[in-house]
């Protein structure tokens, strides 16, 4: 296990992983076409499991904070922005590409917007006084899910909500033999530029210098006179937004959205805060990748075993690396 490890380290660490998986399917799957479009459909529903995921990494791995409630923002996310998609219809289906794409950045902002407060709100009065417990953060996060989930259920109703695309969006690229979705593209960009926004925020500028410092040592950056605990409501706050903008992605995937949206997907989230390691943005992009790809060969391989892949990845990936492929702190 050590040589092996030593072997891969080698030649590109564990962010070789997907290739490896990606190249195993090709020889499994045989098609070549049919391969290339299971793969960017990998790509782009791991890249929008990241954009929910990012944000529980962060609040998870840098605040310490177990946050349960997290997917109320996803399902928030999702029907927020299918309202706003519904009340724009007409800029939706018309052919002017200007206005699909404006119909669209409203949906997408509507969602990033009601993130943003909700993040601030469930960082003011629910977390706050539950720093440092975790029995209680349990506790009072899941009560806060049983609630949204039953506000959402108040507003929009039990009724699965239909979600309209942008003409813009709608349709395929045909290659050949290869078909791939428009909107597979547009999200696995989409998700790309959030990671490299967060990357760069996170590791290349004074504010996510302070964010990291003040997880080693809070005390030590509050004496040197920083408000570490207003850096940590805005890291919530974006958290909050990306699981929201992760939402409304996903509901223009699926279409069709319930108000069990969001704890189902939490599944998936979860799996991959663990699988990429706690705090680590590159983590939870990996191990978003590897679900994806993951996900989408088993089901064409092994349709009975797609429930249970990603768990029997996890489990495989903690025996080999208990703290995950790319941790950003050891708890």
């Amino acid at each position: 296990m050590q040589k092996t490890t030593q072997m891969l380290e080698r030649f590109g660490g564990v962010n070789l992983l997907p290739v490896a998986l990606a190249l195993l399917a090709l020889l499994l799957i045989g098609s070549p076409s049919t391969w290339v479009t299971l793969t960017v459909a990998g790509l782009s529903m791991g890249m929008m499991i990241f954009l929910m995921a990012s944000g529980l990494s962060l609040v998870f791995g840098l605040m310490d904070v177990l946050n349960f409630g997290h997917s109320a923002f996803v399902s928030f996310g999702a029907f927020v922005a299918a309202s706003v998609l519904s009340a724009l219809a007409a800029w939706n289906v018309g052919d002017n590409g200007f206005l699909n794409i404006v119909a669209l950045l409203a949906a997408i902002s509507a969602a990033a917007v009601f993130g943003l407060v909700a993040g601030w709100f469930f960082e003011t009065v629910i977390i706050k006084p539950v720093y440092r417990d975790h029995l209680r953060q349990i506790l009072i996060t899941m009560g806060a899910l049983i609630v949204a989930e039953q506000l959402i259920l108040a507003i929009w109703g039990g009724s699965p909500v239909s979600v309209p695309r942008p003409a813009i969006l709608a349709g395929s690229i045909i290659i050949g033999d290869i078909s791939i979705e428009i909107y597979r593209v547009f999200a696995f960009g989409l998700g790309l530029l959030a990671y490299i926004v967060l990357y760069y925020a996170l590791n290349r500028t004074r504010i996510g210098l302070l964010v990291r410092a003040g997880v080693e040592n809070r005390e030590m950056v509050e004496a040197l006179g920083f408000r570490i605990d207003r850096l940590f409501v805005g890291v919530f706050m974006a958290g909050s937004a990306l699981a929201a903008i992760g939402g409304a992605m996903w509901a223009g995937y699926e279409t069709l959205i319930t108000p069990a949206l969001g704890s189902e997907m939490m599944i998936l989230v979860f799996i991959v805060v663990i699988i990429g390691g706690l705090g680590s943005i590159e983590g939870s992009l990996l191990g978003a990748l590897l679900v994806g790809l993951m996900g989408n060969y088993v089901a064409f391989l092994m349709p009975k075993m797609s429930l249970a892949s990603n768990m029997l990845l996890m489990m495989a990936i903690l025996l080999w690396r208990p703290y995950g492929l790319r941790p950003a702190v050891k708890l």
